[in-house]
């Protein structure tokens, strides 16, 4: 419609129509000068800050071990392996090859440890989101360097949380496929149910569908089911006598037949390319694979801004905050006691520490207000204390307001650690009216169609947690800090979840409690289960923060979005 109006203009009245990009980009947001947070640590807050800051290096110092542990891998061994016997480049090598830069956001790269089943070091495979020639795509590639490649139950999740992702935001997504198929004897928490292993295929389709593009490369094996991930991306790039693809391998031909086939013939590269039709794309290399793969992206329908210089930036107000990133380790909460104001960490991240804020002098226990960060303009909910009945019913007001705005949400959450007693009549209808105040910011949270950012910056505890956009709530992303605890009470207040009993047996069973407590809430316990798109480091968030906000940006640049009735299909 747009295209015949913009060629009846350009025929009557003999002046060319900008496209509708050209307009986008040279949209400007109105101007604001929004108050200054001028919050500098003063003498009475140092006890505290230094309490967080010895938290907060042990915390980093943890966080630092497990990154050297996930990038062994399986060890020196099976990297030996797959680079030398296999002639397979890395995953860490494949990415520079597909990416624009190393500068790429990757999701929950500590899933997979401290499992019932084992460690399985960043669940198999590496996932996340970065440039290809400028575009923001999702990746999924497979590690087989990480127990030969074998997919487990976590490794399933991770996929499709990285698809989620893709969906939720609109991104195209490249398949980097190395597997050995799934690991039989988890096959009941792999195989029947409906978000397990059928729930990728699934997702390719309903993507296809919304015209979210999806590349492959077939850079190893794909056996049984895995064989359905490049033969339902739209195009697919397959490597040389390194790719393959069948339902069942050698071995299991000659088990079931007598005959001796090698991989190559069965289901090499050659064989798909010029016989199945089931890849796009023959490459003799791995290299020749990712330029193909790059150039594909490129012919995707987007029109991406031109990128801006230091100077527009700077006169579209992007400034630096006041203070230096390094002081969030000392305001990231040790516990709830050790919290201050919250305005100081929003002062942090948020552009020139500038800050509108919204019902200041109302609900006080949470901080709600609009800033930039990087130049977007979000809207800001931040945990300063228990979520009361006023400070829900502001939640509720301004989540609406920035609704009705169309203003990205960011959660800022440390919720309180424990749930309230009710130990007379005056304090049931006190905790009656919180419940039904939360209630309703919980379904304001929920309903809300703007993208929403959470960041854990110390406790994820109870009811609190939902009506600050938690796990439950599908936020676009959602980050933890090292110091964050999810669970349902905090440690130390796990006699508020047993019934009264006899007080011996009861301080035993609390003791207990508090120690399941502390060990199933760290902020590493929840991301190895992947309740979460990734711990970071508190002086990262702001980093973070704008690189999501840039992701969820990008759709409004495809230049077609309207669905299909059907995926795209192969023939």
């Amino acid at each position: 419609m747009y295209r015949r109006i913009a060629r009846w203009v350009e025929q009557h009245w003999q002046c060319p129509v900008r496209s509708m990009a050209t307009v986008a980009r040279r949209r400007k947001g109105l101007p604001s000068a929004f108050p200054v947070l001028d919050l500098p640590l003063k003498p009475i807050h140092r006890h505290i800050y230094e309490a967080n800051i010895r938290n907060s290096t042990a915390c980093k110092n943890k966080y630092m071990e497990l990154r050297e542990k996930v990038k062994k891998g399986s060890g020196e061994n099976a990297i030996a392996r797959h680079t030398q016997r296999n002639k397979k480049l890395l995953v860490k090598d494949r990415l520079q090859l597909l990416l624009d830069d190393e500068d790429f956001l990757e999701l929950s790269p500590f899933a997979g440890l401290g499992l019932p089943y084992g460690d399985i070091p960043s669940a198999g495979c590496l996932t996340g989101i970065g440039r290809i020639n400028g575009l923001w795509c999702v990746f999924l590639a497979n590690d087989a360097t990480v127990k030969g490649g074998t997919a487990y139950p976590i490794t399933v999740k991770k996929q499709l949380r990285a698809q989620e992702v893709a969906i939720q935001n609109r991104l195209p997504c490249v398949y980097l496929v190395d597997s050995g198929g799934a690991f039989l004897p988890l096959q009941s928490e792999i195989f029947p149910d409906k978000n397990q292993g059928g729930r990728t295929f699934y997702n390719e389709a309903i993507m296809s569908a919304m015209k979210i593009p999806q590349v492959s490369v077939v850079c190893g094996s794909c056996t049984a089911g895995g064989a359905y991930i490049p033969t339902m991306a739209e195009e697919t790039v397959m490597v040389h006598r390194i790719g393959t693809i069948f339902l069942g391998g050698p071995p299991l031909v000659k088990a079931a037949s007598g005959e001796e086939v090698t991989p190559e013939d069965l289901g090499g590269a050659r064989l798909h390319a010029e016989v199945s039709g089931c890849v796009d794309h023959f490459v003799w290399g791995e290299k020749e694979a990712y330029e193909y793969t790059r150039n594909i992206i490129s012919t995707l329908n987007y029109q991406l801004p031109e990128e801006e210089s230091n100077e527009e930036k700077a006169k579209k107000g992007e400034e630096e905050p006041l203070y230096g990133s390094e002081e969030l380790l000392g305001l990231a909460p040790l516990n709830y006691n050790h919290s201050l104001d919250v305005k100081m960490v929003v002062s942090r991240l948020t552009d020139g520490s500038r800050f509108q804020e919204f019902k200041a002098r109302y609900g006080t226990t949470l901080v709600t207000g609009f800033a930039k960060i990087h130049g977007h303009q979000v809207g800001i909910v931040a945990s300063n204390g228990e979520l009361s009945y006023e400070a829900s019913l502001k939640g509720s007001h301004f989540v609406q307001l920035c609704d009705q705005r169309d203003i990205p949400l960011v959660f800022l959450q440390n919720t309180v650690p424990r749930p309230g007693l009710t130990l007379s009549p005056a304090q049931a209808e006190i905790n009656t009216n919180c419940l039904k105040a939360r209630g309703a910011m919980m379904s304001t949270v929920a309903c809300a169609s703007v993208p929403k950012i959470t960041v854990v910056i110390g406790g994820c505890h109870g009811a609190d947690s939902y009506a600050m956009c938690g796990r439950a709530f599908e936020p676009n992303f959602l980050f933890l800090w090292p110091n964050a605890r999810v669970s349902l009470v905090a440690p130390g207040h796990g006699g508020s979840l047993l019934p009264p009993g006899r007080e011996a047996e009861e301080l035993k069973e609390e003791q207990e409690m508090n120690s399941k407590l502390k060990e199933e809430s760290s902020a590493f316990f929840s991301s190895g289960r992947l309740w979460d798109d990734g711990v970071i480091l508190p002086q990262d968030t702001r980093k973070v923060i704008r690189d999501c906000l840039d992701i969820i940006q990008q759709q409004q640049y495809q230049l077609s979005t309207e669905k299909l009735r059907s995926p795209l299909l192969r023939v």
